[in-house]
């Protein structure tokens, strides 16, 4: 004869089993069910933003570029691509994959939503420059049009994300981008950098570490098909072709001077008052904010005169009062020295 309480509770743990696999929204199958249509819905619009991408900078997109692009083998790629094909958001021909216009709008809204959010972490947290892309690459698919119409507005309606790329208005008008690579500068002519391409990683960290933003201005010295030598004062870099490739450019006139690559704070000796002429583009968000509120604006003068044991961080008289910078905020504040005539060497 079965045990009354035994079978009681054998029922018990059945039901809650049950109800732990199958509870409506918190329970494990509901989860792994949303996690799958997630999963589909961010593919969905990774290859969007592929093709929207390819056309854009006139790439060809095909079957590989977005196996690739996605980490998928071909035969998941092609599945992706009928299933856009299926849904009225693509249409495939001999010049390979081409948005719909409802493909080119929800395509639109995902870039939107990326470089909206990388303008965010640059100008509002303290989140590095490094980090940006992949930081927006999570909350693409995460953020609704109202949330990002919001944003937006908090942030003063930006036209830029950190890049340089343009960020789609809300009706999906996309502000032209005009300039060319460095890897095509004329030698002799000074040129400022108008846009970072953020891809691949390793390329873009390479450039950041380098000390070049957006902004900054250089005298291009030398272009082979090894190297591309370009100049700012004193500081000068050398590039191979495709880390140039990555930087675009645009031709200023004749005449115009660089404001970047001479001084920075770095360089002051103990005891010697500089100026300070601005603070390099590398510095962002609430960095470059701390820096201005300890009154760092240009024409401040500002005198070494403590060093630490480890000669990390450097006390700074600013102001009238002792504040400690680390050697990589020092590296961000471009200054002026005055020369044996008085007449200033600067960088900005």
């Amino acid at each position: 004869m079965v045990d009354p309480g035994l079978a009681l509770f054998v029922f018990c743990i059945t039901v809650l089993a049950l109800a732990g696999l199958f509870w409506p929204r918190a329970g494990i199958v509901p989860r792994l069910l949303r996690l799958a249509r997630l999963d589909a819905r961010v593919r969905i619009e990774d290859a969007l933003k592929h093709v929207y991408t390819c056309q854009r900078t006139g790439r060809t997109c095909s079957l590989e570029s977005l196996a690739g692009r996605l980490e998928l083998s071909r035969a998941d790629a092609a599945s992706l691509l009928s299933r856009l094909a299926e849904l009225g958001l693509l249409h495939t021909g001999g010049a390979g994959p081409a948005l719909t216009e409802a493909g080119q709008q929800s395509a639109l809204r995902i870039v939107r939503t990326h470089r909206m959010w990388e303008r965010y972490l640059a100008d509002r947290t303290g989140v590095p420059a490094g980090e940006w892309h992949d930081e927006a690459e999570r909350m693409e698919h995460s953020l609704s049009t109202a949330e990002v119409d919001a944003l937006e507005s908090r942030l003063g309606d930006p036209r830029w994300d950190p890049h340089g790329d343009p960020i789609p208005t809300s009706e999906g008008q996309v502000p032209p981008v005009q300039g060319i690579g460095l890897d095509a500068a004329a030698p002799g002519r000074t040129v400022e950098i108008v846009h970072l391409e953020d891809e691949p990683r390793e390329i873009y960290d390479g450039l950041l570490e380098q000390g070049l933003a957006l902004g900054t201005r250089l005298d291009v010295v030398e272009r082979t098909d090894q190297v591309v030598r370009v100049r700012a004062g004193s500081q000068e870099w050398r590039l191979d072709p495709v880390a140039a490739g990555n930087v675009t450019i645009r031709d200023l006139p004749v005449g115009t001077q660089p404001e970047v690559g001479g001084l920075t704070l770095l360089d002051a000796h103990p005891q010697e008052t500089v100026r300070v002429v601005g603070i390099s583009q590398v510095c962002q968000g609430t960095q470059r904010r701390r820096l201005l509120d300890l009154g760092l604006v240009p024409n401040t003068e500002i005198t070494p005169e403590l060093t630490s044991a480890a000669g990390d961080p450097v006390a700074y008289r600013i102001r009238g009062a002792l504040i400690a910078l680390r050697r990589t905020q020092a590296a961000w504040i471009c200054v002026a020295r005055a020369t044996e005539s008085g007449v200033a060497e600067a960088k900005s």
